[in-house]
């Protein structure tokens, strides 16, 4: 079906810092969301503890950095997965496909730009995280709308997918990418090996406040390890905690340290809620995750290959949209 105007497409991330100077400006922006920091009052002084922070934390986060190449790789990953989109949807629609970052260039505010000058008059959100959370989807959702009403925009007709959790396409995607790293697995040992699911974690506030990110998360786990059938021990765990908060558990590092301590010689980390490469992925799992179980006795540890621009899990965000606009 094809129609006058383009729908817009919008891919909703987080953003990196695009240098090791940008690291403290990208922090900044993150602290000052009213998502991020909730607490009583904080409007009064949510600025002043932003500065705090990403001052205090961004020394040992530019150290991590520099061991990934000295920047977030995750514009020029996301800028692929917005061209493959955008050739998946030009197949049955007119479609354009913008990305915007939460925390870093290009913000809302220049994509709303672009989308204006291009003369789109429909846009449908689309998170690049599979599952629901106020804190990730709804900030950026909070976001757009905000500057939409700062822009004068709100006549521009927009929808979101909140949420694709269960997508078959999308489950297929993760089941093809653990069998791609299982294969690196010398077939005798196969039947050795433990997938340990790693989710992004949240604080239990938030999951005490009815939050469905943790719910989302159970699907998909739950919905990979059936249709995958892969006949392997399997676990769920949580990862990236931030602050003295109670978060989701079990953690990561709890789990390698579980699974050492039952003399598990093999482990394949699926990083469940991530569909591209960034810090959490290539530092935290496959830098400080690998060194962790390698002095505890794991002797083989890997990381499934992120989904990136895996063709199923494009046609799963492409039918999403196209269920969007009821093609």
């Amino acid at each position: 079906m094809k129609q006058e105007k383009p729908v817009g497409v919008v891919l909703l991330q987080l953003g990196g810092p695009d240098s090791l100077e940008s690291v403290e400006p990208f922090l900044y922006n993150l602290f000052c969301d009213p998502d991020i920091i909730d607490l009583p009052l904080a409007f009064l002084f949510r600025e002043r503890l932003a500065k705090f922070i990403s001052a205090k934390r961004a020394p040992k986060v530019q150290d991590l950095y520099k061991h990934i190449g000295g920047k977030s790789p995750i514009l020029k990953l996301t800028n692929r997965q917005a061209r493959a989109l955008e050739l998946e949807l030009r197949k049955s629609i007119t479609a354009k496909v913008y990305v915007a970052m939460r925390y870093w260039h290009p913000l809302t505010d220049e994509v709303i730009e672009q989308i204006k000058a291009d003369g789109v008059a429909r846009v449908v959100l689309l998170p690049l995280y599979p599952h629901y959370s106020r804190s990730t989807t709804g900030s950026s959702v909070n976001e757009w709308n905000r500057v939409l009403k700062r822009l004068h925009c709100n006549g521009l007709q927009t929808s979101l997918v909140e949420h694709y959790c269960d997508h078959p396409l999308y489950i297929k995607a993760l089941v093809n990418n653990i069998n791609i790293a299982l294969k690196r697995v010398e077939a005798p040992d196969r039947s050795k090996v433990h997938l340990v699911f790693s989710a992004h974690g949240t604080p239990m506030k938030l999951v005490k406040e009815g939050d469905p990110y943790s719910h989302h998360i159970r699907k998909t786990y739950q919905a990979v390890v059936e249709e995958g059938k892969f006949g392997l021990p399997h676990h769920l765990c949580f990862q990236s905690k931030v602050g003295p908060q109670k978060w989701l558990e079990p953690s990561l590092d709890g789990t390698i340290e579980r699974l050492a301590a039952e003399n598990v010689s093999h482990i394949l980390v699926i990083p469940v809620a991530f569909v591209s490469d960034h810090i959490e992925t290539l530092s935290e799992i496959n830098m400080e995750g690998k060194q962790e179980a390698k002095e505890m006795g794991i002797w083989y540890f890997d990381m499934m290959p992120a989904l990136h621009t895996n063709p199923l899990f494009i046609q799963a965000l492409a039918d999403v949209v196209l269920n969007e606009v009821n093609v």
